[in-house]
């Protein structure tokens, strides 16, 4: 099986199984202009045939980490089906046209933060912070909100796939797909 379908029959099977709220969230892993590695949570819009699509500000410190170097990795933990998968890649940026459609589809509040705030830049005060929100939740409570030109998305594209699946006995299941000549090799990993 291929192992993005493999993936989606995983989330799948999640998704039917879990009921939180952030069912999408996923940790992606840059490397850090300073050499150290960065890890946020972020939230999984798509899984296309190409890879794995996550969204956000590419002037944040990951668009410009994923600039610097164009690689990343996803990885994700369901405790309903008790599985982590981890995926290495090569990032590429979506078309505007595509980042429209996924901005387009934010609630007003996360479309009033990405207009609003320079995603991690320092700020004087939370108070701060919520005036100015309140000034523009106003703003935009009866105008259209359009993408910031910062604001995009990428694509992950796995070169390599790791599933596991947990057993109580500890000898959890592991299998790495691995993008070698653009065939996908499959591996048994020990626990």
């Amino acid at each position: 099986m291929n192992p993005i379908s493999l993936f989606q029959k995983w989330f799948k099977e999640e998704l039917d199984q879990n009921n939180l709220k952030l069912q999408a969230a996923c940790c992606l892993s840059t490397q850090g202009l300073d050499d150290y590695p960065n890890a946020r949570f972020v939230s999984l819009k798509e899984v296309s045939k190409d890879g794995f699509i996550v969204t956000g500000s590419m002037q944040s410190r990951k668009g410009k980490e994923i600039e610097s170097l164009s690689k990343a990795a996803l990885t994700f933990w369901w405790t309903s089906t008790k599985r982590q998968v981890r995926i290495q890649g090569d990032v590429t940026q979506i078309s505007k046209e595509q980042a429209e459609i996924y901005f387009d589809k934010r609630n007003l509040e996360s479309k009033i933060v990405s207009v609003t705030f320079n995603a991690g830049e320092t700020t004087e005060s939370i108070e701060e912070l919520h005036k100015q929100f309140r000034i523009q939740e106003e703003k935009y409570r009866k105008s259209p909100i359009k993408m910031p030109v910062d604001w995009g998305g990428i694509c992950i594209n796995p070169v390599r796939i790791e599933f596991m699946e947990f057993k109580k006995s500890r000898l959890h299941e592991r299998t790495l797909y691995q993008l070698i000549d653009n065939q996908w090799e499959i591996k048994i990993l020990q626990p």
